[in-house]
């Protein structure tokens, strides 16, 4: 009954067309990029302002009714999962470059914006938009902010979190608040710091304020091939051991370049078990002395072949096939898990070899392609969903890659975020006074638990989450706290 008042209550105040309750319709919306986890929403809102964002939000809050935001439904985690008995909010059709500032190297725009305009809009001022996820010829801003997306380039340039000046959020109260502006930083508590990376559990970013990257002078672009990842992953060390911060060192082994071949023809070195590509930008004189560098610790490591990109069009043809790799693995499997981990990147070696030895002993296959330079992996693990158990199987080898990476050190995301797919793992990495501490911070933005609840944190926890009525952030004690 409270889904039907709502939707009625919207239709009259943000037009039907806007809001939809067909069980068809609705299933459309039923995943996100992590097409494992399928939740059909009770109602879909197709926001076309930040007022019917305001307007619904406000209408769920005040019928205690769950809503989760989702941007271009590209995100790998199941973060934009909807809720059963919940609305899901779509700002896919917020599109509009508000404001483009070269002169202050700012941009602000719509959660609906998709990463690459941003940069097509800055490039004719000398500028671009740093962070590169993979998708980003269809993720939007929204989705990067709510996760906190990196992309190949991170490893010199930062994450999202580095790129964001300034939010206007809908918290969920339906209340509309400002964080951070044009400014690089404000004073008090970093509330926008905390927003990034929020996985939508704070509120839902209608504009978001991102700086501008001037274009670098220059841009180097090299493939090296090598006989194994272990002499792939030495050679990544040695870069960054000799003091050089290339814009990306990207690896894939000799799995993904069999699909990336397949897919793209990207005619990589024959008989290569791995292959690195290595990008600098920059002043000239520094970048050319500094590839020459990175040429020899290649050759040293054992690269068996190098080939330079001559022009823009040679470095496309080099990248496309790092950027088709995920894609393109459904040409060699019809099922596969795309993982997302992050290790010290001097243990490259000794987790790539773990990993394949437990794939062996599961009977899987495992394709890796990931930023070898920050050490984040994204091994794909295939399978075939229509083999008894295949799919247990992978899920098994993909919860032990999870926990190669916090034995050594890691992180059990780099980039994905944690959403539905990790929650389980968060406990692993975290005490239990560490994720107490977490749920505080959500419960002092929403103490009800009614934005994209079930995400991040291992179920039930504090505040909403807890069985029964609860309002404010409870201590350590059980207390509640107001």
């Amino acid at each position: 009954m409270r889904i039907d008042a709502i939707a009625a209550r919207l239709r009259a105040e943000i037009g039907a067309d806007r809001v939809l309750s067909d069980r068809q319709q609705l299933r459309t919306y039923e995943c996100d990029g992590l097409a494992h986890y399928k939740v059909i929403p009770a109602l879909v809102v197709l926001a076309g302002s930040e007022e019917d964002v305001v307007a619904t939000v406000r209408a769920c809050a005040e019928a205690h009714v769950p809503f989760v935001a989702r941007g271009s439904g590209t995100g790998l985690s199941g973060g934009a999962l909807p809720h059963a008995d919940g609305v899901l909010i779509v700002t896919s059709q917020l599109r509009t470059i508000v404001e483009l500032r070269p002169e202050d190297e700012r941009a602000v725009v719509q959660p609906g914006v998709i990463n690459l305009q941003v940069t097509k809009a800055a490039t004719p001022f000398g500028h671009y938009y740093a962070p590169d996820p993979s998708s980003q010829q269809i993720c939007s801003i929204g989705g990067n902010v709510a996760e906190n997306s990196g992309g190949a380039h991170c490893l010199k340039y930062g994450f999202t979190t580095n790129h964001v000046t300034g939010l206007r959020v809908v918290a969920p109260d339906g209340d509309l608040v400002e964080l951070g502006g044009l400014a690089p930083d404000t004073p008090g508590y970093d509330l926008l710091g905390a927003f990034v990376g929020s996985e939508g559990t704070l509120g839902i970013a209608t504009e978001v304020t991102v700086k501008l990257t001037r274009l670098p002078e220059t841009v180097r672009t090299l493939l090296a091939a090598f006989a194994s990842t272990d002499q792939a992953g030495a050679a990544t060390s040695a870069i960054i051991a000799a003091g050089v911060v290339p814009a990306a060192i990207e690896m894939m082994d000799a799995l993904s370049i069999e699909a990336a071949e397949s897919a793209v023809h990207c005619n990589y070195p024959a008989g290569a078990g791995a292959v690195l590509i290595v990008e600098l930008d920059g002043p000239s004189a520094e970048v050319e002395a500094q590839f020459t560098e990175v040429t020899a610790l290649c050759e040293q490591a054992g690269a068996f072949e190098i080939r330079v990109a001559a022009d823009d069009a040679e470095r496309q043809l080099i990248w496309r096939g790092r950027k088709s790799a995920f894609a393109a693995v459904g040409r060699i499997s019809p099922d596969y898990i795309v993982q997302d981990g992050v290790i010290p990147r001097t243990a490259l070696p000794e987790v790539l070899r773990r990993i394949n030895e437990v794939a062996d002993e599961h009977g899987v296959r495992v394709a890796n392609v990931f930023h070898a330079g920050d050490g984040n992996l994204h091994p794909l693990v295939l399978f075939d969903d229509g083999v008894p158990g295949e799919a247990e199987r992978a899920e098994t080898v993909s919860g032990a890659i999870i926990d190669l990476c916090i034995e050594h050190g890691g992180s059990i995301t780099g980039e994905h975020g944690v959403g539905v797919d990790k929650a389980r793992y968060m406990p692993r990495m975290f005490s239990d006074t560490d994720l107490e501490t977490m749920h505080l911070v959500r419960c002092a933005f929403d103490p009800e638990n009614l934005a994209n609840p079930g995400k991040i944190f291992p179920t039930p926890r504090l505040c909403g989450e807890r069985p029964g009525r609860h309002r404010g952030a409870l201590d350590h004690e059980g207390a509640e706290v107001f």
